[in-house]
């Protein structure tokens, strides 16, 4: 009995359809609230985690997944708004280390509080604990390496 790989369409497509439906529910609840959308809402989280360190904008786009442009426009954004203050680099005299301040904590956790109310009908509403268990365990799966004998 020979077994063959699963189809990886029968995978993605939901699963891409599934992540924009409930991006979509999160946007539109930050939205009906008169918050800003997720992408401020990454930006604030990755900085709050980092802590009093901060983070220089290429680590922003690196954990953004956006391209250069992309993070400076919203750094900018969020500079202009409060959120984030900019410090010189110590050792680079070009570099900059972003770092949140209490209003951009204030409003990710404002954010945060729409962010999981629209989550937890578009996800527990379908899933049970174990089924939601198990399928954080799969997606883990995929973010690991693929075995090099599988490549």
């Amino acid at each position: 009995m020979t077994t063959s790989a699963p189809d990886p369409f029968a995978v993605w497509l939901p699963l891409a359809r599934a992540h924009k439906t409930i991006l979509t529910a999160v946007e539109t609840a930050l939205k009906q609230a008169g918050l800003p959308g997720l992408d401020w809402y990454d930006l604030l989280w990755e900085l709050e985690c980092a802590g009093d360190t901060g983070l220089r904008p290429y680590e922003l786009q690196e954990k953004l997944l956006l391209p250069q442009y992309g993070v400076s426009r919203l750094a900018d954004r969020l500079a202009r708004a409060g959120y984030l203050t900019r410090q010189d680099c110590s050792g680079d005299g070009r570099g900059q280390v972003l770092l949140l301040t209490p209003e951009g904590a204030r409003i990710r956790a404002q954010m945060w509080e729409v962010y999981a109310a629209a989550m937890e009908p578009a996800i527990s509403s379908h899933l049970s604990t174990g089924e939601a268990r198990r399928l954080a365990e799969l997606l883990g799966k995929l973010l690991r390496p693929a075995p090099a004998d599988k490549i």
